[in-house]
Order: structure tokens, then C-alpha cells, then sequence
């Protein structure tokens, strides 16, 4: 049963159309993840439902009584407001079983927020983040809105949040990039592109593979859509030669071709490598340790990283991943121990918070300060065609940075960091607030990047596509690695846990300690693979038999294909002058009923035939053209 109803909703910012006519209904028991890239629209459509913003035209229809709660994006609070008295919102423990001090309580400290009587102004962005998240899921609400939920909580919270809204019985609608979270939540997904909605009754998973069916049905769509012109015009032309009178319909009909317009498909950020050769000696770490006050962050952790490495870090909140990066980079000093960088190594930081950003600044300033030309594998191009590889026009290059949405700075930063033209990029939440698109580019970008990479993130999707050794925190300072991603990493957890082995899991880290030692000292990289059994399998060479059996077929005309190729703009043309020659004689026999009828039948007939012989010209001439290109 529809409860809520998105009814010829248009929404114009500027001269952007965000909407344009877009409808939808919304039923019990539905979760939906809303899909797009950055300045779609996604956020304004959360808006919109939830009451927060008018659209232009259209309306928002709910049933009586439909109680929304709303997660914004960016999060406002109450001066010297605590964190409970916030997630409470003042209310008290009614006459049923609902208690929001104790509710609050268990959502915060799942959350990771610990400190209830804190006040929020104390508090991190992360932590005021996830403040509001609670103060969501605690209120009683049918509906919820949630504007990038998974932001700034770790994997255990993530996998928690997971089973509080499948369990969760109303309606969910969120804009999120973690795509395991969308494939294991979601049962709908909205699509938002070029102002309209694509609905798709699926998750994350078959999403993708419904909207490549989609985009292919588009494309036939208007392949078949030109042959159809081109029959048409050619119709029209042979009609000026041989007949003095058209058919009103066929005529229209060729307006109507003429005026359609071709499926228009988003466009993708370009990435290009413009990473700086490396030497021999890269990063070491040397019994690094960091404390703030009493609590150790990182205790005596050395490690070498190998040339072409991928290495996640992983951990809960506040346990010191970021702390570690800046370390590694040098924005911090440890307690103890030192960094050794190589003199060739070029670090691109990518950092979670891009607090250097000037609002007031053009974009096109921004990234002319980093460089006027960038070297890539087609040459130098200049900055402002880099901004327009990553999606920013040439009227966006001009804006200042405050009119940019969140999504957007984020990837302007990005390109800043890889015009620096790094060896090693050092990425610090690098998913937080890209849209998914432009994550599965970067990801293709990094699985070709020649150098290291170094990452904080609590993606799991994009931990288990790029990284092959993962550093966990788990409690005290202590790093623990694992190999894999971070599929590998839980199923070694779960082992671990299982067996309980403490010195079998020592000695097998001493093993690998070892075993990288070796490696620093060894030339040349350590490119990115997958289990142990995978490295040492060899590709297979392909038999003879097998290639030739795997060779495409190339495409012709059968003989029965040939003949009727030949002959059917003449069978077209003679059902055309037999429709006008019936169309004449039922003018004739106006005021015959019985006649009429009779040359009703044989025009609706003849018309019938005529359209499967169209039908057939346009199979025939596409193929005619795919023969002629191959």
C-alpha cells in the first residue's frame, strides 16, 4: 500500500534542472537507497520527502498521521547542548514501555559514544555525526530519512546499523556510497540521472546489472529509432518521385523521429596516472609509539613498506588511524621511534578533513596552485582540462568553492592530491561523501597506480577491491596484520577467535614480520594479488583448438536474408499504394455499411502486414550496417 507519493515533482536551481516531472510512490515495508552522482539531486530529494524543502512544481502526498524522521548530512545542534539531553529531545518516559533516556543510552553506546552527560560542542565531527544518528533511530518515526548514514562510523557499527534497519518495520529511504551496506538493506534502489528517476526493485548487486540492461535497451531503442529515420526519409524522398499525395500519418510520423532524442547517459570522471618514478628505499617505521595523556595510541610498531604495496588500516573510532597517517607523513611527530622516507618518494596525502580549502576561492585557482600542467600518459594537458576530466565544466571552474556541494569538494580535492603527481598516496577515508560512480573510477584508478597506497577506511567494499595487507587496531596501541582484504581479515578474525591460539598467531605474524623483512630489501614491486594459491598459479596459454573455438563469428546475410534485403523496399511500397488505394475506395462507399466494413478489414489487414515488413526492413538494415563495419 502506497503511504507516501512523489507527484510530478520539478525542482530548477539556477539554470540547473534538478527534477524534471518525476513521480513515484512509496510503499510499507520499503528500503530505499537513492543513487547519483554528486549534484544530482539526491540530498534534495531526502529534503523534499521529509517536508524540509518545496519543490518548484509538484507535490509530496502522505498518508495522516505519518511520522518522518530526518538524518541531515551536515548536522546542526543546540548551543551547550549534552549528548543525551540532545538525543532525547526533552522527551519523558510515557505511559507504555518506551523509555528514551535508556533507548538513547544503548543506540549511543553502540555508536561508540560513550560519554552520555558530554557536551556536543566537545565533541568531534565524527562523533557529532553519529550524535545525530542516534537522535533518529531513538525518535518513533514510520519513516526514515537518513542522508549518508555509514559516514564516520566504523565496520562493527556498520554491521550493527545493518541489523537495526533490516529489523527496523517502516520505511527506510538513505543516500549512502558503502555499497555492502546498500546490497544487504536495500530491496528498491532510485536512480537519480539528468533530472529523472529510474526505479529498480533490487539491491545494490542487481542494480548494477539492471541498469546495464537498461542502458542497452536505451541504446537498441535508438538504433532502431535511426533506421526507422532513414527508412522514413528515404520514404519520403522516393514519395516526392513517384506519388503526388503522402500519407498524413507517415508524415507525422517522421516529425515525430525527427524530434526524438537519443538516450543521454551520465558522465564519468576521467583519471589519468601522473605518479612520479620511485626508487629503491621507500617508507620505514621504526618502533613508532604515540600516547595523548594516559592513552597509548600506537605502541612500538615498526614496519617497511614494499614498493607497490596496498595496505588498509582498519580499527574502531578514535584508536589512532588517522594519528598514524599523519606520522607517516610527518604533520605529526611521534613519542618515540622515527620515520625513514626515501629521497624519491613523493606523498599525496588525501586527508579526511580538506580544512585548506579557501570558500571564497575559484576553482580553477585552487587547482592552479598546484600546478598550471599536468604530465599524464598522453602528454601535459592543462588544470582546466584535468576539471574537466573530473566533471567540472567550464562555468563550475569560475565558481568559488563555498557554492560547491559537499560530494564536489571532496573530488576536487582528490585532484589536487594526484596533481602533486605522488608515488604514494596516503588516503585517510577516501569514500566519505564521493558519489558511487565516481568510487568505481577511482578504484580502477588505484588498481593501476604505480606506487604505494596506503588507506584508512571503513568501505569494506573498497578495502577487499584494492588492498592485499590490512593493519587492525585492537586495543592498547597494538597493530595486528592481516592478509587479503577485509573479507580475508573477518574470516582470519573468525578463525582467531574460534581457535583462541595466541602463540600459533604470534609465531604465523612473526612468519610474515620475516617474510616482509625480506621483501624491503629485494628490488623491484610487490604488485597487488590475492591469496597464495593465486600467486604462484600461471595464466594459461590457450590451444589452437580453443582459440579458434573462441574466435567471434564474423556476421552475414543468410541467402534467404539476401533476397528479401533485395526486394522488400518494393513489398513496402506496393502495401503503402494498396492502403492508399483502400482508403480511396472506402471514401467511395462512404454509405455502404456492408462494403465499408469489408475494406475496413482489409486496411487493417494490409496495415498489420505492413508494419511487420517495417519491423523487418529495420533488423535487415541494422544488420546491413554491422556487416559493413566489422
Amino acid at each position: 500500500m502506497n503511504v507516501l507519493n512523489i507527484e510530478h515533482i520539478s525542482k530548477v536551481f539556477g539554470e540547473k534542472v534538478i527534477f524534471d516531472d518525476v513521480s513515484y510512490g512509496i510503499h510499507d515495508g520499503d528500503k530505499i537507497g537513492i543513487i547519483g552522482i554528486n549534484g544530482t539531486g539526491k540530498t534534495t530529494l531526502l529534503k523534499i520527502i521529509a517536508g524540509l524543502e518545496e519543490p518548484d512544481e509538484g507535490q509530496v502526498i502522505c498518508q495522516n498521521g505519518l511520522r518522518i524522521t530526518y538524518l541531515p548530512q551536515n548536522p546542526e545542534f543546540p548551543a551547550r547542548a549534552t549528548v543525551l539531553s540532545y538525543v532525547t529531545g526533552g522527551q519523558e518516559k510515557d505511559s507504555t514501555d518506551w523509555n528514551p533516556d535508556s533507548d538513547a543510552k544503548t543506540i549511543l553506546n553502540h555508536l561508540g559514544i560513550t560519554e552520555h552527560a558530554a557536551l556536543i560542542s566537545q565533541l568531534s565531527g565524527g562523533q557529532k555525526k553519529r550524535v545525530a544518528l542516534a537522535k533518529t533511530l531513538v525518535n518513533p518515526a514510520d519513516v526514515l530519512v537518513l542522508d549518508e548514514p555509514t559516514n564516520h562510523i566504523d565496520n562493527e557499527m556498520a554491521a550493527w546499523l545493518e541489523d537495526y534497519l533490516n529489523r527496523f518495520r517502516g520505511i527506510v529511504i538513505m543516500v549512502t556510497h558503502d555499497r555492502y551496506f546498500l546490497d544487504r538493506v536495500t530491496n528498491k534502489i532510485l536512480e537519480i540521472s539528468h533530472g529523472k528517476l529510474y526505479a529498480y526493485t533490487a539491491n545494490y548487486s542487481r542494480f548494477l546489472e539492471m541498469k546495464a540492461e537498461r542502458e542497452e535497451m536505451d541504446l537498441a531503442t535508438e538504433r532502431k529509432r535511426q533506421s526507422v529515420l532513414r527508412m522514413e526519409l528515404e520514404w519520403a524522398k522516393r514519395g516526392c518521385r513517384a506519388r503526388t499525395t503522402k500519407q498524413k500519418a507517415r508524415l507525422e510520423r517522421l516529425e515525430a523521429l525527427k524530434s526524438g532524442s537519443a538516450p543521454v547517459r551520465d558522465t564519468m570522471v576521467e583519471m589519468d596516472s601522473v605518479e612520479t618514478r620511485m626508487g629503491k628505499k621507500t617508507i620505514e617505521l621504526h618502533h613508532i609509539s604515540k600516547q595523548y595523556g594516559d592513552k597509548i595510541i600506537i605502541r612500538d610498531f615498526s614496519y617497511i613498506v614494499l614498493k607497490n604495496q596496498r595496505l588498509g588500516i582498519i580499527g574502531p573510532n578514535g584508536c589512532g588511524k588517522s594519528t598514524l597517517m599523519k606520522i607517516i607523513t610527518g604533520v605529526l611527530k611521534p613519542d618515540n621511534g622515527n620515520v625513514e622516507i626515501g629521497e624519491t618518494v613523493r606523498i599525496g596525502y588525501f586527508a579526511q578533513e580538506e580544512t585548506q580549502m579557501d570558500g571564497r576561492q575559484r576553482v580553477i585557482d585552487y587547482i592552479k596552485e598546484t600546478a598550471e600542467y599536468v604530465p599524464t600518459k598522453d602528454g601535459h594537458i592543462t588544470a582546466s582540462q584535468m576539471l574537466e576530466r573530473f566533471l567540472f565544466d567550464g562555468s563550475m571552474q569560475y565558481t568559488p568553492i563555498a557554492k560547491l556541494s559537499g560530494g564536489e569538494r571532496r573530488r576536487l580535492y582528490l585532484l589536487k592530491v594526484l596533481m602533486e603527481a605522488p608515488n604514494v598516496l596516503i588516503l585517510d577515508e577516501p569514500t566519505n561523501d564521493l558519489d558511487i560512480p565516481t568510487l568505481t573510477i577511482l578504484e580502477d584508478y588505484l588498481d593501476s597506480f604505480s606506487g604505494i597506497i596506503i588507506t584508512v577506511s571503513h568501505d569494506r567494499y573498497f578495502l577487499d577491491n584494492l588492498v592485499e595487507r590490512i593493519f587492525a587496531f585492537e586495543g592498547s596501541g597494538f597493530l595486528k596484520q592481516y592478509e587479503g582484504g577485509y573479507s580475508d581479515y573477518l574470516e582470519a578474525k573468525k578463525a582467531w577467535n574460534a581457535q583462541g591460539d595466541a602463540r600459533t598467531f604470534s609465531a604465523i605474524n612473526t612468519v610474515l614480520d620475516n617474510q616482509n623483512a625480506l621483501g624491503a630489501g629485494m628490488a623491484g614491486g610487490n604488485k597487488k594479488s590475492g591469496s597464495s594459491e593465486k600467486k604462484d598459479q600461471q595464466p594459461k596459454v590457450p590451444s589452437e583448438k580453443s582459440w579458434k573455438q573462441n574466435q567471434p563469428t564474423k556476421l552475414k546475410f543468410s541467402y534467404k536474408e539476401q533476397r528479401e534485403f533485395e526486394t522488400i523496399d518494393e513489398e513496402i511500397a506496393g502495401l503503402e499504394e494498396k492502403i492508399g488505394i483502400l482508403e480511396q475506395e472506402m471514401m467511395k462507399n462512404a454509405t455502404n455499411s456492408a462494403r465499408l466494413s469489408e475494406l475496413s478489414a482489409q486496411k487493417e489487414e494490409t496495415e498489420q502486414v505492413l508494419e511487420e515488413k517495417m519491423e523487418r526492413w529495420v533488423y535487415l538494415n541494422d544488420l546491413a550496417e554491422r556487416i559493413r563495419n566489422q
